[in-house]
């Protein structure tokens, strides 16, 4: 990780861009799996499959029985941790329920809101390095929680067995979901996009994944779908004062460096000794990490700042946007009042980030690659929409008539003033 030293505001542009990624080259062999699936349904999945997975499918659905069947290849202590952060989750999600107030707006014309879920909903879950049942619970529980009728699960199936992970199924059944399909890669976002003979088609798609599901996600988008969020590599940076322990932040910094080899981490602290400390603790940590080939990778993507002020270190990090933000630090709700871009924030020394990607009860789909600035993360909101109403009285129509008819005549809609003066029986 190199370590910069105060840098000039001038620089800090250059120091919010992250691991390079050019998905352009990525279009046409994703759009040409788009349309073979599209065409082809099934057999094209079956073909896709056999081809990138390395599995002849003689069946995409994951059969009911074999979904209730795979708690019972888990650990009993596993099964239990999962229940846990469901119920915590759940809880978090419920409380987003959004009440409904009517607003009389003016005497005899009410107006409100009121959610819907939508119908039908498609997750992915990748099955590439790890098995990401985590993300299952994230995805299904706002979804079930919201109403959907129809929450579809895609992840891919295993390359010796064929199928999927006995966590994810059990996950799944736990969280409502209706339907489970052994199918990964650019093909699955295809099949909920456009529906095959086994895949419903859904209305929005959720679910991080490779290059190859994010282009299919932005060209489902372009084909009138609805996705979650744009989606980039998994990010952390963490702003450490002095109080901060160099073993727990070193820690921060791979637990999210291991997640992929274009992942990023930052760190913020305010002294050049403390950078230099906490880079040898990080150096230390990764030499007997499983999965230090990948997080090494994503350290040399990494860097460390020194930001003396705390102005600084604030200002900055709104300029980076992090997905995730630690405030390692003895005041963090003090520091976090000023923070208007991040995706989620883990406040004070006690608070690693894996809490949040597994079971705290905050959803660990966020926005990363700066998205932060303009968009959240998934929630309950996620999964419905609002659908606004009215209702006026004669009187209230009297009131606010004369008002539409004006402002429709300067528009010069006659259409829209005939449809309130025929109700007050005025000339058309």
């Amino acid at each position: 990780m190199n370590i910069y030293d105060n840098p000039s505001r001038s620089d800090w542009a250059e120091l919010t861009k992250r691991p390079a990624k050019d998905l352009t080259s990525l279009r046409t062999s994703v759009s040409a799996i788009m349309e073979n699936v599209r065409a082809n349904g099934d057999a094209a999945i079956k073909e896709l499959t056999a081809k990138f997975d390395g599995i002849e499918l003689q069946s995409i659905q994951v059969d009911q029985q074999v979904i209730d069947a795979a708690g019972e290849k888990l650990d009993p202590k596993l099964r239990e941790a999962i229940r846990l952060a469901k119920s915590n989750i759940e809880r978090f999600h419920l409380a987003q329920r959004s009440r409904i107030d009517e607003i009389e707006t003016m005497p005899g014309v009410t107006c409100w809101r009121e959610a819907r879920p939508i119908q039908k909903v498609g997750l992915y879950i990748p099955g590439g390095t790890a098995p990401l049942f985590s993300t299952v619970l994230m995805l299904a529980t706002p979804a079930h929680i919201a109403g959907c009728e129809e929450v579809v699960l895609c992840s891919p199936p295993n390359r010796e067995t064929g199928e999927i992970h006995p966590a994810v199924l059990y996950t799944a059944g736990l969280c409502g979901v209706t339907k489970v399909f052994r199918v990964g890669g650019a093909q699955a976002i295809a099949a909920m996009t456009y529906g095959t003979e086994s895949v419903p088609s859904v209305y929005k798609l959720f679910g991080p994944g490779n290059a190859y599901v994010t282009v299919a996600k932005q060209l489902a988008q372009l084909d009138g779908l609805a996705i979650d969020m744009p989606a980039g590599p998994s990010e952390v940076l963490v702003c450490a004062d002095a109080g901060a322990g160099k073993e727990a932040v070193a820690a921060d910094l791979l637990a999210q460096a291991e997640h992929g080899a274009d992942s990023q981490v930052v760190l913020v602290v305010g002294t050049e000794e403390q950078a230099n400390t906490i880079k040898q603790e990080v150096d230390r940590q990764l030499a007997d990490l499983p999965r230090k080939e990948m997080a090494g990778k994503s350290i040399d993507n990494s860097f460390i700042l020194v930001l003396p002020e705390r102005q600084d270190q604030l200002d900055y990090i709104n300029e980076y946007a992090p997905e995730h933000l630690i405030l390692s630090m003895a005041e963090p709700r003090k520091f976090a009042a000023g923070i208007k871009n991040a995706g989620s924030i883990f406040l004070g020394y006690h608070t690693p980030e894996s809490v949040g990607d597994y079971a705290s009860g905050t959803n660990h789909t966020l926005p990363t690659y700066g998205y932060a600035r303009n968009y959240s993360g998934v929630s309950l909101d996620s999964f419905v929409k609002q659908i606004t109403f009215q209702e006026l009285t004669r009187a209230g129509l009297e009131q606010l008539g004369p008002a539409v008819m004006l402002m429709a005549e300067a528009e010069e809609l006659v259409g829209h003033g005939r449809a309130v003066s025929v109700r007050l029986g005025q000339p058309s």
